[in-house]
Order: C-alpha cells, then sequence, then structure tokens
C-alpha cells in the first residue's frame, strides 16, 4: 500500500494494463482515497495540474489499499479499469 497525500492531486490514475483512466481531482490524506475524474476536459485537466481542482460526485474513489506505486507523474493501481476489460 502506497501513502497518498495532497502532493498526489493532479496526477494520472493509471491501471495495470497502463491504460490511462483519469486525472487525480482530490487527495484525502486522513482517510487514503484519491478521488479520480475520469473524463476531465481540458480546462479541468489544467487546473487538476496545478492542484486547484475539486472532487466532484461523479469521481472514482480509490482507496490507497489498491494503489501498487506512486512517481512524480502517475498513480498505479494493482487492478485492470480500463472500459475495455
Amino acid at each position: 500500500m502506497s501513502v497518498l497525500s495532497t502532493e498526489d492531486e493532479g496526477k494520472f490514475l493509471m491501471d495495470v494494463r497502463g491504460e490511462q483512466i483519469g486525472i487525480v481531482t482530490e487527495v484525502d490524506p486522513v482517510e487514503q482515497v484519491a478521488y479520480v475524474d475520469p473524463d476531465p476536459s481540458l480546462t479541468e485537466a489544467w487546473l487538476q495540474s496545478l492542484g486547484r481542482g475539486n472532487a466532484n460526485e461523479d469521481d472514482l474513489e480509490i482507496p490507497a489499499e489498491n494503489v501498487a506505486t506512486v512517481t512524480d507523474s502517475e498513480i498505479r493501481v494493482d487492478a485492470d479499469l480500463s472500459s475495455e476489460a
């Protein structure tokens, strides 16, 4: 399990196959949950990259226990979340 922080906001969420699932909009460091927008607009993606976005009710909730790795640009989960699965 990886530890999530607010510095992970704006990173891409990738599944185990390397498919991009969305962009992390917000991280709850206490609950260790990342909120991910699966279909961000260009403006939303830009705001997220600046750390200025917020989670919406349609965002996916990704608990830290499902996170395999965290890098400078992405969070990778240990599951296949692509729509082709």
